[in-house]
């Protein structure tokens, strides 16, 4: 049992574990989680740790298949910064490694914001704690667990070239 099992157990939130056997040469963890699990991939939700103004870390939750705007991510938290979080702060803050990182039962409680798009479901999945594992709750229970923000904080899909552009 991992932390954040242990926290959602606690708090008594209806939750559902889903367990997949996770090939070590993968490295696109949510993704391997969507097609190994057949869940759509909207529905599966990274947490990403970044490095606010360079003082600060703090949580992004994400769909798998998006791509973590650094501005939007700043403008969410009311910083002037945001970069992805060296690899040993995000393994010393949480308490889990790369790849298994649940946004549930961090050792440091860190800032978090979800993507608003998770409202648009009735539940999503985030890793359990560690590779190989998820769990479901709603979005609204998550935000609860984490006291967490919904924001935007996906970056726009590249846009189709316009017809006759000569591009």
């Amino acid at each position: 049992m991992t932390p954040g099992i242990e926290r959602v157990k606690k708090a008594k939130v209806p939750h559902t574990l889903h367990e997949y056997d996770h090939d070590p040469s993968c490295t696109s963890f949510g993704l391997e989680a969507a097609k190994k699990l057949g869940i759509p991939a909207e529905r599966i939700f990274k947490t990403l740790v970044v490095a606010l103004d360079g003082r600060e870390l703090a949580v992004g939750i994400l769909p798998v298949n998006s791509m973590l705007s650094m501005k939007l991510f700043a403008k969410a938290a009311g910083v002037k910064k945001a970069e992805m979080a060296a690899k040993p702060d995000v393994e010393r803050s949480t308490g889990y490694v790369l790849g298994g990182v649940s946004p549930l039962g961090q050792k440091k409680r860190l800032r978090t914001f979800i993507d608003r798009s998770a409202e648009e479901h009735g539940t999503i999945l985030v890793s359990a704690g560690r590779r190989g594992l998820d769990i479901e709750l709603t979005p609204r229970d998550l935000r609860m667990l984490t006291n967490g923000t919904f924001a935007p904080l996906c970056q726009e899909e590249p846009r189709e070239p316009s017809a006759g552009r000569g591009n």
